[in-house]
C-alpha cells in the first residue's frame, strides 16, 4: 500500500497504478482504457511454441474449409500466427482461378524454398499441363498448340507425356478429349487436384498439406481400430459419421457370439461346412452321406436343396471359384468324389478309379475347369470336370490341398510338411516343415499366410512366402481328429477354430490367446467358417448333429464387456481339468474314420 492512498494491483501481468476511485492519477479514463487494451494484446500475442503454432495452423485450415473466414482471421490475429506462406496463398489462389501466368510468377518466388531444382521443374510441368488441357477444353486449339510447343516442350521433361498431349490436339470433341486424357475437365475439381499434387513438392511449413486435420483424425482412428480386438464392422468407414469425443472401442456384443439359428436337418454328425464365395449359400456335409445347401436370406438360413446319393459320409466340400459347382469328398476309406452342379442340383460327375484309392480333399484351379484331389493312400491327381485324370504325382499321401494364383498346388502330407507342386512343369519343393502331424490347413485370401491344425498342439499361423512361423494360438483342444480352422471377419483379422472340448475359439490375428469362446455345442466342433461377405455371420458344425449360426447379440445387455475377452482363460483352465477325462472317453468312442491317418501312418 502506497502512502499517497494509491493501491498497487496487477492485471494481465502488468502493474497498473490506480486511484481509489479506479482512475489513474495522471491519465484520463480514455487513455487508461487504451493502455489496458494494449497491455492485453501484448500479453495475448505472445509467441507460441512450434507445437502450438502448428495446431493453430491446422485448425485454421479446417475452419477455412468450412467457410469460417472471419473466425480464422481472428484466430490468426490473436495467436500471432500465419496460416501459410503469403506467396503460397497467392500461388493457390492463382491456380484455383486458372491464372496460369501469375501462378508461374509466384512459383519463381517459391523456388528458393523448394528442396531441389527438380521439384520446380515438375511443378511447372504440372501447371502447364493443366493450362494446355483447359485451353483444349475451351476450344482454343491455337493457344494450346503454342503452350505445347513454346512452354511444355522446352522443359525437356516427361517427353512421353508430351507426346500423349500432342495427340489430344486431334480430339473431335470434349468427350473424346476427356476420355483420351483421363482428365475430368476444369469444372470437376481438377484444379484442386492439381493443388494437391503441387503440395507434395512444397514443405509443410510453406503450404499445409490438404485436409491435414482430417488426415490426423483418420490416422488416429485407424490406429484405434487396429488395437480394437472386436472391431468387425464396416459401418464406420465414413469419417464424418464418427465421434471424436471419445476413443473408438467395440464391445463383445458387436461380435458374432450369440447363436441366432440352429440347423438340425442332418441325421448324424456334421463334419464340414463352407459358405459360397458370394456368401449367399452354405453347404454342409454330414456322416449321414448328404450335402445340404442352405440359402442365406437376410439374418436367416433356409434349407434350399439336399444332395443325396453319396456312398460315404461327406467330410470335405469345395466350391468352385464362381460357385457353379461343388466337390464333395469322403473320409479316409472313401474312394469316390462327387461333382455337383449347384443351380440345378444335378450330379455332373462321380469320380472313382479304384476301390483301393482314398480321395479325401480337393482344391479348384481359378479357371474352374480343373481341380486337384488326393488322399492319405498315395493318390494325388489333377483332373478335369468329367473326372478324367490329366496328371498325377505318385506316392504323395495328402491331407490337405490349396491352389495358388500361379497354379502351383500346396499340399500338406503325412510327413508333417507343406510342399509346393507344379503339375505343368512337374517340379516340387519343400515350403514348410512342422514337428507334429498336420490335420488340416487353410490359406488366407491374399495367399500369403496359412493356418495349420496340428495334432496335440493346436493352431499355428505361418507366413508361406517367407516360410516363417508367425504365431501359435493357444486354448483350443486339438487331438487327432480333423478340425477345420478359418480366417474371417472384417479384413480377415480373426481366426476361428472348432475344438474337441465342444467350443468355438476365436482369436485376433495379433494375439495368441483367444478373445472369446462360443459355447452351445454338446460335442466336438469339427469345422467353422466365416461368411466371406458378411463379417458378422459365423457358422459351426459339430458331432452333435447341428450347425449353429452365430451373430452379434440382439440384446447388448446380455453381452459381456470388452474386458471379458480374457476372463475365460481363468475359468476355462479350471474347468478343462475336470472335464478332460470325460472328453477323452467321449473322443475315443467316436467313429475311427474321423481320425487322420497322418497320426498313425507317418510314412
Amino acid at each position: 500500500m502506497r502512502s499517497n492512498g494509491e493501491s498497487e494491483s496487477s492485471e494481465n501481468g502488468e502493474a497498473i497504478l490506480e486511484h481509489k476511485n479506479g482512475v489513474s492519477s495522471n491519465d484520463t479514463p480514455e487513455k487508461f482504457a487504451a493502455l489496458k487494451e494494449r497491455n492485453r494484446e501484448k500479453i495475448t500475442r505472445k509467441r507460441l511454441n512450434k507445437f502450438d503454432e502448428e495446431i493453430v495452423r491446422v485448425i485454421g485450415q479446417h475452419l477455412e474449409k468450412l467457410g469460417l473466414h472471419k473466425t480464422v482471421e481472428c484466430l490468426l490475429k490473436e495467436s500471432n500466427c500465419q496460416l501459410e506462406n503469403s506467396s503460397a496463398s497467392r500461388f493457390r489462389a492463382h491456380c484455383l482461378k486458372g491464372d496460369w501466368n501469375k501462378a508461374e510468377c509466384v512459383l519463381k518466388d517459391l523456388q528458393p524454398l523448394l528442396t531441389t531444382q527438380d521439384c520446380y521443374l515438375k511443378m511447372r510441368f504440372l501447371i502447364l499441363e493443366q493450362k494446355f488441357l483447359e485451353l483444349l477444353e475451351d476450344g482454343r486449339a491455337i493457344e494450346a498448340l503454342h503452350c505445347l510447343r513454346q512452354e511444355l516442350t522446352p522443359l525437356k521433361y516427361n517427353v512421353e507425356r508430351i507426346h500423349e498431349l500432342s495427340g489430344l490436339l486431334m480430339s473431335a470433341d470434349i468427350d473424346e478429349l476427356l476420355k483420351k486424357s483421363n482428365w475430368e475437365g476444369k469444372t470437376n475439381g481438377t484444379r484442386q487436384h492439381l493443388i494437391n499434387k503441387l503440395q507434395a513438392y512444397l514443405p509443410p511449413t510453406v503450404m499445409l498439406p490438404p485436409d491435414r486435420l482430417e488426415t490426423l483424425i483418420k490416422q488416429a482412428f485407424e490406429h484405434q481400430k487396429t488395437n480394437c480386438l472386436y472391431h468387425n464392422s464396416t459401418l464406420d468407414q465414413n469419417l464424418h459419421s464418427l465421434s471424436i469425443l471419445s476413443d473408438h472401442k467395440c464391445t463383445r456384443n458387436m461380435f458374432p457370439t450369440e447363436t441366432r439359428q440352429i440347423l438340425s436337418e442332418h441325421c448324424d454328425e456334421v463334419w464340414f461346412l463352407r459358405f459360397s464365395h458370394d456368401g449367399k449359400y452354405l453347404a454342409t456335409g454330414s456322416k449321414d452321406t448328404t450335402v445340404i445347401l442352405w440359402k442365406v436370406e437376410d439374418d436367416t438360413l433356409v434349407k434350399w436343396r439336399t444332395l443325396e446319393g453319396h456312398s460315404y459320409g461327406v467330410s470335405y466340400i469345395s466350391w468352385s471359384p464362381n460357385d457353379t459347382y461343388i466337390i464333395a469328398c469322403g473320409p479316409e476309406d472313401c474312394c469316390e468324389l462327387w461333382i455337383w452342379q449347384v443351380e440345378t442340383g444335378e450330379l455332373k460327375c462321380r469320380m472313382s478309379h479304384s476301390t483301393e484309392e482314398s480321395l479325401t480333399c480337393c482344391a479348384w484351379y481359378s479357371d474352374e475347369k480343373r481341380f486337384v484331389t488326393g488322399g492319405t493312400r498315395g493318390q494325388f491327381y489333377q483332373c478335369d470336370l468329367d473326372g478324367n485324370i490329366l496328371e498325377s504325382w505318385e506316392g504323395v499321401r495328402v491331407v490337405g490341398l490349396h491352389v495358388l494364383n500361379d497354379r502351383s498346388v500346396l499340399a500338406a502330407d503325412t510327413h508333417m510338411r507343406i510342399r509346393s507342386y507344379n503339375f505343368d512343369a512337374l517340379v516340387d519343393k519343400l515350403l514348410i516343415q512342422e514337428t507334429h502331424p498336420i490335420m488340416s490347413f487353410v490359406v488366407s485370401e491374399d495367399k500369403t499366410k496359412a493356418l495349420f491344425n496340428i495334432a496335440s498342439q493346436g493352431v499355428n499361423l505361418w507366413d508361406i512366402k517367407d516360410k516363417v512361423l508367425i504365431r501359435k494360438f493357444r486354448g483350443v483342444k486339438q487331438g487327432y481328429y480333423m478340425i477345420h480352422t478359418c480366417f474371417g471377419g472384417l479384413n480377415n483379422d480373426f481366426i476361428a477354430s472348432g475344438s474337441e472340448d465342444n467350443q468355438v475359439y476365436i482369436w485376433h490375428h495379433s494375439r495368441e490367446t483367444p478373445i472369446t469362446t462360443l459355447n452351445g455345442h454338446s460335442q466336438t466342433v469339427n469345422c467353422v467358417h466365416w461368411n466371406p461377405t458378411d463379417p458378422s455371420m459365423l457358422a459351426s458344425a459339430s458331432d452333435d448333429g447341428t450347425v449353429r449360426i452365430w451373430r452379434p447379440a440382439k440384446d447388448p445387455s446380455k453381452a459381456c464387456s470388452t474386458s471379458d475377452c480374457f476372463d475365460f482363460l481363468t475359468s476355462s483352465q479350471g474347468s478343462q481339468s475336470s472335464r478332460s477325462t470325460s472328453d477323452e472317453s467321449a473322443s475315443s468312442s467316436q467313429s475311427s474314420s474321423r481320425r487322420s491317418s497322418s497320426s498313425t501312418s507317418p510314412s
